[in-house]
């Protein structure tokens, strides 16, 4: 072997090692803690989701509308109610409020439909999944549930290497996630709940 060809094979090892290191640092953050949701929070009603909005006994005022980008809706006699970061018992007490104008006692029913969520309460998947996009939090949802709903990972995915970002009590954490040894592997020990925010980071393989 010449003394180019060891050199450039040094070379070589030495990018090996690097790329080896940096991913080892990528996982060097601790293992998700399996936390769920104490109780059943009540939906928050987001930007995008769609709201049965029924009037009793005035059906002129009972409509389906959408939540606009602005978190706002507009129904006959109503303009611009804020709608977004509300329960829905919240919005039909409001609009029975400004109804009320209008229509002696009435009664407001909201019924949700086509959810989606306020944006900072939905799980962000970013990098390497078969269809990266935002999703809406559901009760008792884990990472499994999360990777099926992005299609899994690309061929290309450091699966063990991804991560989830938790932004909780005022404080930012990032956990490692195996997501190779979850999907691939059949390991359960790797499932783990997911909470509303959460963002799941999947980086590129390094070969």
């Amino acid at each position: 072997m010449s003394k180019r060809s060891v050199q450039g094979f040094i070379r070589y090892l030495l990018v090996l090692l690097a790329a080896l290191a940096l991913g080892a640092c990528a996982t060097k953050h601790p293992p998700l803690e399996d936390v769920s949701l104490d109780g059943s929070p009540d939906y928050i009603i987001g930007p995008g989701d769609n709201v049965n909005i029924f009037v009793w006994r005035q059906p002129e005022l009972s409509m389906s509308v959408p939540v606009r980008p602005d978190g706002k809706i507009t129904t006959p006699l109503i303009e611009d109610v804020p709608a977004a970061n509300k329960t829905p018992t919240e919005l039909a007490r409001d609009m029975e409020e400004v109804l009320s104008v209008y229509v002696r006692d009435p009664v407001v029913t909201v019924i949700v439909t086509g959810f989606r969520g306020p944006y900072d309460q939905q799980i962000r998947v970013v990098g390497q999944a078969a269809n990266p996009q935002a999703i809406p939090f559901n009760e008792n949802m884990t990472v499994l549930d999360v990777m099926i709903a992005v299609g899994g990972l690309t061929e290309f995915a450091a699966g063990n290497r991804a991560s989830i970002v938790r932004h909780a009590n005022g404080e930012t954490r990032q956990f490692n996630v195996r997501l190779n040894d979850l999907l691939n592997r059949g390991d359960i020990d790797a499932n783990a709940h997911v909470l509303p925010g959460d963002i799941l980071i999947i980086p590129e393989s390094w070969f």
